[in-house]
């Protein structure tokens, strides 16, 4: 595994922010990693780059403990935290020179020139980070974290300040950074979620309360859809006593979406209500909720 994490802990003057979280992420892929305010989500991943000390449980990063070798952890890990910290006195590459530095880097030119290039600062490389926009200070700190060229990439909110154009490319390079690096990718913003991860971790007042991938979690909410189109036109009455939660139709009455805990009686109720109306079946599928229903559903 390129990332473990077991039986994490962390109180705050006797309020439990993290209260047992284990999971583990193999090396490649990009995992989301989602919660509601105060959830403990940024807790978890200062715990993970090794930042905060954990009060019980550790994290292995390739196999080195966060707890008993944090300098090994931190050379294998990228980290751009929610609040991006910089120097904005610095220029952009004086700014990425000096952690390449810090990490002892050998080719420290060269690796800056390759996470200019791969960020999009080419054009705003001569300038202060204090003069930079807030979409490119975060490119900064992108940088920053790839600098030394890890093995594992932790992303808090990296698209915080963007525009639409600079959050399309910023996704593509988090796309093509995953299929050689663990990214554990951690957003508000949902549709990026299910545009980029295979898999989200979900956590909850400190616990983790769904893992596993973007598929299945949507189909285990115990809610699903079934969108149905008839060959002619039907009204409500047509599905009375369905053992469906709502039914709605389109204005023409041959496309219908209902919504059940069971999606599997609900189908084959239809389809014997259709054959009972002598009604042709143009189309019966079943809808997955959204990340957003999975989201709310779990953490309310």
């Amino acid at each position: 595994m390129s990332i473990e994490v077991s039986g994490l802990c962390k109180s705050f003057g006797g309020q439990r922010a993290v209260d047992d979280v284990s999971f583990s992420l193999p090396r490649g892929g990009i995992t989301g990693f989602l919660g509601p305010n105060g959830a403990g989500k940024s807790t978890t991943l200062r715990m993970v780059t090794g930042y905060l000390e954990p009060d019980a449980g550790d994290v292995t990063v390739s196999g080195f403990s966060v707890r008993s070798q944090p300098l090994e952890v931190k050379r294998r890990i990228g980290y751009l935290p929610e609040l991006n910290p910089l120097y904005p006195d610095m220029y952009v590459r004086e700014y990425l020179g000096f952690v390449a530095e810090l990490h002892g880097l050998r080719n420290a030119r060269a690796r800056v020139e390759e996470a200019v290039e791969a960020t999009g600062l080419r054009p705003e490389v001569r300038k202060p980070i204090q003069h930079l926009s807030k979409g490119y200070r975060q490119r900064v700190g992108l940088a920053a974290a790839l600098v030394h060229d890890p093995e594992v990439l932790i992303l808090d909110e990296p698209t915080s300040g963007f525009d639409p154009n600079q959050i399309a490319d910023i996704r593509d390079l988090v796309r093509r950074l995953g299929r050689e690096r663990t990214i554990l990718f951690s957003s508000h913003i949902l549709q990026e979620v299910e545009a980029l991860c295979e898999r989200v971790v979900i956590i909850h007042r400190g616990r983790i309360v769904a893992d596993s991938p973007l598929s299945e979690l949507r189909s285990q909410t115990g809610h699903g859809r079934l969108a149905l189109q008839v060959d002619r036109p039907v009204g409500t009455e047509t599905w009375d006593g369905l053992p469906a939660a709502s039914c709605q139709g389109s204005e023409d009455g041959r496309r219908w979406t209902f919504e059940s805990d069971d999606p599997e009686a609900l189908g084959r109720a239809l389809m014997q209500r259709c054959l009972s109306h002598g009604l042709n079946i143009v189309s019966l599928q079943t809808e997955s909720g959204t990340l957003e229903e999975v989201f709310r559903a779990l953490t309310r």
